[in-house]
């Protein structure tokens, strides 16, 4: 039995508990919900998922609670995802790379260079354009509830710098499971390489990629800052992580519960937006004090890099949605 069999086999032996947990945690009136993400404990998105829990206690007068299960305790994403499908786990936190391969119009995402700045980022998913990103998993059984921040996404490598789309030529960079960020780091000229995120330090370390690509805080946090000593600021990429419940889970909750748990979520998002900013930061001048040579390209190399990309969505229901995100107004402060 491969790998793969024996994780998915796991997974789904764990999915059975957790229907047993799930089917006994409404007891004295009292609803346990369970959330699983597979970041560290340290991370803001676990800071942000705690303060979930202490506000949906708060709201439901202690009706309702929630147990956060961090570092890949209950699968990867994409397992987490499918538990989420079959109602055996009730949340969780996803990037939204891997969620394109359950829902397509996520590969919005992957694009390289669609978003104009963080306040039309932000403009983008505040907006009705980010709640029908929301609504769209619907279709397969899940819910979005908000999004986290997850800041821009550069490359990091062990031993070359990159200050230019050509410095990428032949190095493997390590990508999420994902079709679009295959082809973006591809565009740019590099050879991109699924890794499971757990498995990547030591990837990085034993010369089975030569790089990666992630935020300032998972750069950080993962130490792998520790092996690779450049990082790009080249910013191709925004990808917001996406808090996602399962419908078998919502619609089981009354309207009155429902609305107990968007405010907790909203109250989480909030948190972390802010709480990232801080993190992200700080997590920046920690590996520069670490040794990283942080750079910071001419980034219009990068854009025309992969404008055909772009342009190669034109026609499908990807392109309509970026050419809306093209035209959303930022609103002066």
């Amino acid at each position: 039995m491969n790998r793969s069999m024996r994780r998915t086999r796991n997974a789904l032996a764990g999915s059975f508990l957790l229907v047993l947990l799930i089917a006994c945690a409404r007891e004295d009136e009292q609803r346990m919900l369970q959330i699983g993400h597979t970041l560290d404990t340290g991370h803001p998105v676990h800071q942000a998922m705690l303060l979930m829990g202490e506000r949906l206690a708060e709201y439901s007068d202690g009706k309702m609670t929630l147990q956060v299960f961090p570092s890949g305790q209950l699968g990867s994403e994409r397992e987490l995802i499918e538990l989420l499908q079959i109602g055996s786990l009730a949340m969780t936190k996803v990037s939204a790379s891997p969620l394109e391969g359950f829902v397509p119009i996520m590969k919005i995402f992957n694009i390289p260079y669609v978003f104009r700045d963080q306040a039309h980022y932000q403009a983008v998913l505040d907006g009705d354009i980010g709640l029908q990103i929301l609504d769209a998993p619907r279709k397969v059984r899940l819910k979005g509830l908000g999004y986290y921040d997850a800041g821009s996404r550069s490359f990091y490598t062990v031993d070359r710098p990159i200050t230019k789309p050509a410095d990428l030529d032949g190095l493997k960079i390590r990508v999420q499971e994902s079709q679009t960020a295959l082809e973006m780091v591809r565009s740019l000229g590099g050879a991109p390489t699924p890794i499971a995120w757990g498995e990547l330090y030591t990837a990085l370390q034993q010369g089975v990629v030569d790089g990666a690509e992630n935020n300032p805080p998972s750069f950080y946090l993962s130490k792998h800052y520790e092996v690779c000593r450049y990082y790009t600021l080249d910013e191709h990429t925004a990808v917001p992580d996406i808090l996602l419940v399962s419908t078998f889970v919502w619609d089981s909750l009354s309207a009155e519960e429902q609305q107990w748990l968007q405010r907790a979520v909203t109250d989480s998002v909030l948190f972390q937006r802010e709480l990232w900013q801080r993190e992200s930061d700080a997590a920046l001048a920690a590996v520069e004090a670490a040794g990283v040579e942080v750079i910071r390209p001419d980034k219009s190399l990068f854009q025309s890099q992969v404008a055909e990309m772009q342009l190669s969505f034109d026609g499908t229901d990807v392109g309509v949605l970026l050419r809306q995100i093209q035209h959303v107004e930022v609103s002066q402060p």
